[in-house]
């Protein structure tokens, strides 16, 4: 990179790990357990859901039947919805903890994040998913714990849409570096706008069976070890 670095934000799926293991896996986990966790957590966390379900679907009187159809249809559709992310965050952390569920990453993300980190970058992840999600994931990695060279998470909660320039406005803010010293890294050529547009520094992941597409005018590399001028 030809500007100052101080910080790296990272993507998940797509960009460190594959799509097929974050839809196939997390989602797979979280279709199966649906019906199961609404009516344990009854009285909890699940009249949440059930109640932002309901209103985001505008079906006030949606029985418990019809609002996992409305999940699983979103789990289907990859919406980014709240209430589903937050249901798929709590049923996933039981999973991650049972061994039933592990981090995939490819092979070269781990040594590339371990080197930005010991080249003093700061590192933080930004994904549609849950940050309970995002921190498991990177927690229960299959090939080695990679959540201590995080210093940060964000999701749709706390950040905002991941194709809103305000979103990437309120991370700078947050992690309290200057918007041009922060780059994103994301397979997603919308969202490399919206964080240029906020000022920060891109780079597009186009990695080969992922289903996005390079675009310009963003530089794009097929795999981390493409950027190792990111640790001087």
């Amino acid at each position: 990179m030809s500007a100052v670095v101080s910080a790296i934000v990272v993507d998940i799926e797509g960009t460190t790990s594959p799509t097929d293991a974050v839809r196939g896996e997390l989602y797979g986990y979280t279709r199966q357990r649906l019906p199961e966790w609404l009516a344990e957590n009854a009285g909890g966390v699940a009249d949440e859901v059930v109640a932002g379900v309901r209103e985001l679907a505008d079906r006030p009187d949606a029985d418990l039947d019809e609002v996992v159809e409305i999940m699983r249809g979103w789990l289907n559709a990859d919406v980014k919805a709240e209430p589903l992310k937050t249901a798929q965050g709590y049923i996933c952390a039981e999973g991650f903890r049972s061994g039933d569920l592990y981090g995939e990453f490819f092979p070269d993300v781990p040594p590339a994040l371990t080197a930005w980190h010991a080249a003093g970058r700061t590192l933080y992840v930004y994904s549609s998913g849950s940050i309970r999600n995002q921190q498991d994931w990177f927690t229960f990695a299959r090939d080695g714990k990679l959540s201590n060279l995080i210093s940060g998470w964000f999701d749709l909660t706390n950040a905002g849409p991941k194709r809103d320039i305000a979103s990437y406005q309120a991370i700078a803010a947050a992690v309290g570096v200057p918007a041009g010293e922060i780059v994103f890294l994301s397979d997603q050529a919308d969202e490399l706008d919206a964080a240029v547009a906020a000022g920060w520094q891109v780079v597009g992941v186009t990695r080969p069976g992922e289903p996005n597409l390079p675009r310009e005018p963003h530089r794009w590399v097929t795999t981390f070890t493409e950027l190792a001028d990111l640790s001087h």
